[in-house]
C-alpha cells in the first residue's frame, strides 16, 4: 500500500538528507558534534500571513525560514551544520510547490554547509506554517550569550537597519521608494553573517540577532545583563534607501529602529579590547553606542536630542 506521506519525504526531502538521517526512513536522526565543539540549538516558526506575506514563491520561502535560525546561531558563535524542518501544508501546496520548496532548501545548504537531518510533515485547514530546528557547533565553551555584556562594553551592530521592515510597509502598499526591490529582497532572504563568526567568538562578550526590532532586542540583551544602554541614531547604519525616506518623513528612522527582520547581529566588545576589534575588524560593522551602570535603552542623536518611540519592538502578543 503507497503512503502519500513517505512518498513526499523521499522525493522531495530524502535527497537533502546528510548523516545521521537514515535517508529518512527512521523516527529519529543521530548528530555527534565535532572533536572539541559544542552543539547549539536554535528553532523558530513561520506561519504565512505573520512572518512572511504567504505568496512568495516557494524557494525563498524556505530559505527565509532557514537564515532566520542560522542567523540566531551566528549571534552565539556557532557555524550551521544541520537542520530539522515541520511542516504543515494546506491543499495550496502542490507538488510543484513543494519541488521548489525543496530546491530553496538545497540551494541554501549548498551555501551554508549543512543538511537536512529530519523533521515532520502534516496537513493544515490553514495557514501554512513551517518550523526549522537548526543545529551549530561553536568551540567548546566559546559559545556567546546575551546576558554576559558589562556596563561600559561597546555597542556595535552589522549591515544595515530597518530595510526589511520598510520591505514589508512597500509589499503593503503603506511605502514607496526609489528602489522598492531592494527592499523587498530585504524583507524576503534574510542574510546570516556567517562571516562575522571568527570576530564574534573572539572579542564580543555579549550578542543575540536582531529579529524583533533594534532598540527593543537591546532592551532584552540589557535586562539579561542587567545593565542600560546608550544609543546615538546617528550612528545606526541606514541604507541609501532608508536614509533617504528618512530625510523625508522622521518617523520612518522610527519604524527602521524598532520594525524587526533586520537579521543583523547586535553585539558588545569590551572597552578594553574594543580596539584591537576594530583593527581586526574589516567587515560592515557599525559601533552605535555603550553599554552603561542601571536599566533601559536610551536613544538620542549627537546634537543630544532624545528619541522616544511608542513601541520599541514588533510583538506576536501586542
Amino acid at each position: 500500500m503507497s503512503n502519500p506521506e513517505q512518498e513526499l519525504i523521499q522525493t522531495y526531502f530524502a535527497p537533502l538528507a546528510g548523516d545521521g538521517a537514515a535517508g529518512l526512513m527512521d523516527d529519529a536522526a543521530t548528530w555527534v558534534p565535532a572533536p572539541g565543539m559544542d552543539t547549539v540549538l536554535s528553532t523558530d516558526t513561520l506561519v504565512a500571513g505573520v512572518h512572511f506575506i504567504g505568496d512568495e514563491p516557494a524557494d525563498l520561502i524556505a530559505r527565509k525560514a532557514l537564515r532566520v535560525n542560522f542567523s540566531d546561531l551566528v549571534a552565539k558563535g556557532a557555524a550551521p551544520c544541520g537542520y530539522l524542518v515541520n511542516l504543515g501544508l494546506t491543499t495550496a501546496q502542490d507538488h510543484g510547490w513543494l519541488k521548489q520548496f525543496s530546491e530553496g532548501l538545497a540551494r541554501d545548504q549548498e551555501e551554508f554547509n549543512c543538511k537536512l537531518l529530519g523533521g515532520d510533515t502534516v496537513s493544515t485547514p490553514g495557514p501554512l506554517t513551517l518550523s526549522i530546528t537548526a543545529i551549530g557547533e561553536v568551540p567548546s565553551g566559546k559559545v556567546v550569550r546575551r546576558g554576559t555584556a558589562r556596563a561600559g562594553d561597546v555597542l556595535y551592530v552589522t549591515g544595515t537597519i530597518g530595510d526589511s521592515a520598510l520591505g514589508l510597509e512597500v509589499l503593503k502598499g503603506r511605502c514607496k521608494s526609489v528602489d522598492d526591490a531592494y527592499l523587498i529582497d530585504r524583507y524576503r532572504l534574510p542574510r546570516p553573517r556567517t562571516e562575522c563568526l571568527p570576530l564574534i567568538r573572539e572579542f564580543a562578550s555579549a550578542a543575540m540577532d536582531v529579529s524583533d526590532g533594534l532598540i527593543g532586542d537591546l532592551e532584552q540583551l540589557c535586562l539579561a545583563s542587567g545593565v542600560g544602554a546608550r544609543v546615538n541614531a546617528d550612528l545606526v547604519p541606514v541604507s541609501e534607501v532608508v536614509g533617504s525616506l528618512a530625510a523625508l518623513d522622521p518617523g520612518v528612522l522610527i519604524r527602521a529602529l524598532t520594525g524587526g527582520d533586520d537579521y543583523e547581529i547586535l553585539f558588545s566588545v569590551s572597552y578594553k579590547k574594543a580596539d584591537a576589534f576594530e583593527a581586526a575588524c574589516t567587515l560592515d560593522v557599525h559601533n552605535i553606542g555603550e553599554l552603561v551602570d542601571g536599566t533601559g535603552v536610551a536613544v538620542s542623536t549627537t546634537a543630544g536630542e532624545a528619541i522616544e518611540f511608542p513601541s520599541t519592538s514588533w510583538s506576536h502578543f501586542d
